[in-house]
């Protein structure tokens, strides 16, 4: 294959750009040679390419830090966020965000990868623990008998939809994905 081995997760350098390894499969088309697909995302904005092995080779991984940094406050388009170590602010946009911007609560630490020794992007989890400001009467249910939701407001803004048991104050999980409520946290 290549000269290091493939794992999804990884960084490399293709064209002097930065890449990241989603997937990768090998596709058989009758007595020709095995091909191998890979699906990168580019750090600098998220934007997918496809490329296959031969096109990005050789392969060479770019290193990785991960650390710990606390969303500070919103500073116009972007977000001051501070290293919990060394204790240096650094502002985020849009493509270091990758679109976590409504899960953004003030004073919580999120994963920040590190390449370089700057910080590239903010890695945001599937589930996010966030807590209910505020939600609408159950007068403003909507849904079928089994499955009865009402508007709730959560502590970065973010509108959703929630069971009828949740009520302002509750810490519940939403997805990350798909904005949508996850389940109860318990705590």
């Amino acid at each position: 294959m290549a000269n290091i081995p493939l794992r999804k997760g990884m960084l490399i350098r293709h064209q002097n750009h930065l890449f990241e390894v989603t997937d990768f499969h090998e596709r058989h088309s009758g007595k020709m040679k095995p091909t191998v697909h890979v699906s990168l995302r580019a750090v600098s904005d998220g934007r997918p390419v496809d490329r296959t092995l031969p096109e990005i080779e050789p392969v060479v991984e770019v290193p990785r830090a991960w650390r710990k940094m606390q969303f500070l406050y919103p500073k116009g388009q972007k977000r001051v966020f501070m290293d919990s170590e060394t204790f240096e602010e650094y502002e985020f946009d849009d493509a270091q965000l990758r679109g976590s911007m409504p899960f953004l609560v003030e004073g919580n630490e999120y994963r920040v990868s590190f390449i370089e020794n700057q910080p590239v992007y903010l890695e945001m989890p599937e589930n996010v623990p966030m807590k209910v400001a505020m939600t609408a009467a159950p007068a403003h249910s909507v849904g079928n008998a089994s499955n009865v939701t009402k508007e709730a407001t959560l502590e970065s803004g973010l509108e959703i939809r929630v069971p009828l048991f949740i009520k302002t104050g509750d810490l519940i999980r939403v997805d990350t994905r798909t904005k949508a409520y996850a389940g109860k946290e318990h705590g």
